[in-house]
């Protein structure tokens, strides 16, 4: 009920459940320390914690427990603005516990020596440590993500892949390989929580947590996180389909249009009126577009050098790259990289 305070791991009100979730709750609740990065996103958190909430409060026990806590204590703001009370320090955690530091704006600034040194102590003791959001970067610099499948929100996987080479990135909305966990963000947190709640103790009340967020799509670790190509585009079309798909895979050996036609059994001319007719544009224009805002991506949120950059997204001349940015972005690359941002949701 509206301004009632409530601890945070009590259910509020007992729902009739089927008899064989109404077992008796473990010993000792499941135990999540919330580590929120100062500029965290707050629909990561809220979504991760309301699902424990909501199995408490299906199950009538209190099956999962959870703390916030930050560098020092005291307070941490997100990315809204919203500034948040932590529980406690960065002091030592429950063997059993399980670590999720969650990300958000400017995270490799958030991720300082500290918190990066506190989670490889804590991984070093055995620990589950994941990453929510942008805090996959978080984990990799620790170290705790190389040789392992990893994930990290859609806009951030460019620059990932290039600055943690060692790191199985997937584009899947969530990874659990072994005691290291990661989510891409947004709502990727909600099928985490349910994955694991299904686990703990079954896929009928990880059903009923779904059912009670209005959350009518439960997606694995097999789904991935953007829509799908028709979808985005607008336009279902599958051999259109197919040949972006095609350009979206080969950024920095670009494919011709000529052979991307043929891939799809049409002419260069067939091709060019299918572009035409759905996009408004080219091929070859579309395909500027996508290797210009990986470019884009890469110049913001890396220390690639340009040259770099260029190359990895199919230039091999640094004056043709230059001008192709200009005039998509009105900007050349070295102002850009002056304005340069960081990992950002």
């Amino acid at each position: 009920m509206a301004g009632d305070k409530l601890p945070r791991s009590v259910s509020q009100t007992r729902v009739e459940l089927p008899p064989d979730l109404t077992a008796s709750a473990p010993t000792k609740p499941s135990h999540y320390v919330f580590v929120p990065l100062e500029g965290f996103t707050m629909m990561c958190l809220a979504s991760a914690v309301d699902a424990l909430r909501i199995a408490n409060r299906m199950s009538g026990a209190d099956l999962y427990s959870w703390e916030m806590v930050g560098e020092e204590g005291g307070t941490v703001r997100c990315s809204a603005g919203i500034t948040f009370v932590m529980d406690r320090d960065l002091s030592e955690v429950g063997r059993d516990d399980t670590v999720l530091v969650v990300g958000g704006v400017n995270v490799a600034q958030a991720s300082n020596k500290r918190i990066v040194s506190w989670l490889r102590r804590e991984a070093r003791r055995g620990i589950t440590v994941g990453g929510l959001c942008t805090a996959s970067y978080t984990l990799a610099i620790a170290g705790l993500l190389d040789g392992k499948r990893a994930t990290i929100h859609w806009e951030n996987h460019d620059s990932f892949a290039e600055d943690f080479p060692d790191i199985n990135l997937t584009k899947s909305v969530f990874t659990v390989d072994g005691k290291r966990v990661t989510t891409a963000g947004g709502t990727a947190e909600v099928d985490l929580m349910l994955h694991i709640i299904a686990r703990d103790h079954g896929e009928d009340l990880a059903s009923l947590v779904a059912d009670q967020m209005i959350y009518s799509s439960i997606r694995t670790d097999q789904d991935t996180q953007r829509l799908s190509i028709p979808t985005r585009i607008g336009v279902r079309h599958p051999r259109l389909s197919q040949v972006i798909r095609e350009m979206e895979q080969n950024i920095e050996e670009p494919v011709s249009p000529s052979l991307l036609a043929a891939d799809v059994g049409m002419s260069t001319r067939q091709l060019e009126r299918l572009f035409r007719r759905y996009l408004n544009r080219s091929p070859k224009r579309y395909y500027m577009e996508l290797r210009l805002g990986k470019a884009r991506n890469l110049l913001m949120q890396t220390d690639m050098s340009i040259i770099n950059v260029a190359l990895a997204c199919g230039f091999t001349s640094p004056s043709h790259f230059s001008k192709c940015y200009r005039a998509q972005y009105g900007t050349t690359p070295y102002r850009e990289r002056g304005a340069k941002a960081t990992p950002t949701e």
